[in-house]
């Protein structure tokens, strides 16, 4: 019988390793230990300094562009007349000339800040008079609701309306006779928009815009160019009711009439805008300044009597 025993190895294990192993554990878990405090120090300071970072450049950011010294810093005159170079050597059809531009760039540039420029028609140069206006607030008001909101999402700086206007070329003789025939009741010269009841009164745009005293008013729409078209009949009326009713800021408006070789034009800005607050005029554009007028006003132009403008 063989003894199971011989074949038997004993292993034994000095203490000198065992303490050696449990002393390698314990320096393994310290040092994981240190890491993990480092990391965790480092995580917290990081937060705390970037959202100290970003507190004090939100604070710097938010005094630049509300701090007077940034608010009222006019653009470079190399800027602007970068810009005006570039606007009229686009190759768009219905650009404005150089010409046409430099005039209201230039009342612009001398307008207070803040300035309340009102735009009708949205055109090629849409961004251009929004950059030369960075300081103060532009409107702009188009007869194409989906244009408007088209160029509302590609450029969210501007500030855009549709109006559903109510007139049409056609009727272009008929509503300036009828507007002489109320010019002491409906069609008066001081009235609030918002309650007109002239035909060539504008009353439907936000409330908040005839709330505002407009020191540019620039006549560039809607278009006029077949009989159903709305015309800038009602445009012309509205600009020079809107000059004249001004409640507060500067009592002088300045009034453009783009495209002003066109009959309604030319016989609408008479008619309301009055030849004697023309300034200039070229084969393009016409400019005028118009003063607010007392309540009880009942005529638009001082060389004309309502009478006369009756029976004409």
């Amino acid at each position: 019988m063989k003894n199971n025993n011989s074949n038997t190895k004993l292993i034994l294990l000095h203490p000198y390793i065992q303490k050696q192993g449990s002393s390698n554990r314990l320096w393994l878990l310290a040092f994981v230990s240190l890491l993990t405090m480092v990391f965790l120090v480092t995580v917290i300071y990081t937060r705390e300094s970037t959202g100290a970072v970003t507190t004090a450049a939100a604070a710097v950011l938010s005094s630049a562009s509300s701090g007077p010294a940034f608010s009222s810093s006019p653009l470079p005159t190399t800027v602007i007349n970068t810009l005006l170079h570039y606007a009229s050597k686009s190759n768009d059809t219905f650009r404005m000339s150089y010409a046409e531009l430099k005039p209201i760039s230039d009342v612009l540039r001398k307008c207070s800040s803040p300035c309340n420029l009102l735009v009708f028609g949205l055109s090629h140069e849409t961004l251009l008079w929004r950059a030369l206006n960075q300081n103060g607030r532009t409107v702009f008001i188009d007869e194409n609701r989906y244009y408007a909101a088209y160029m509302e999402q590609i450029h969210p700086e501007i500030e855009a309306y549709d109006v559903h206007y109510a007139t049409k070329m056609s009727e272009e003789g008929k509503l300036i006779d009828l507007a002489r025939k109320n010019m002491h009741h409906e069609c008066r010269p001081v009235q609030n928009l918002l309650f007109s009841e002239c035909r060539l009164g504008i009353n439907d745009l936000p409330n908040h815009v005839y709330e505002v005293d407009w020191d540019v008013i620039l006549v560039d729409g809607p278009r006029e160019d077949w009989p159903d078209a709305p015309g800038r009949m009602s445009v012309i009326f509205t600009a020079g009711v809107l000059a004249r009713s001004k409640k507060g800021g500067n009592p002088k408006t300045h009034v453009f009439v783009h495209d002003f070789v066109g009959d309604v034009e030319r016989v609408y800005s008479d008619e309301f805008l009055c030849k004697e607050n023309m300034v200039e005029s070229n084969d393009k554009l016409g400019h005028f300044i118009l003063e607010r007028m007392e309540p009880t006003s009942v005529q638009f132009c001082e060389n004309r009597t309502s009478s006369s403008a009756s029976s004409s």
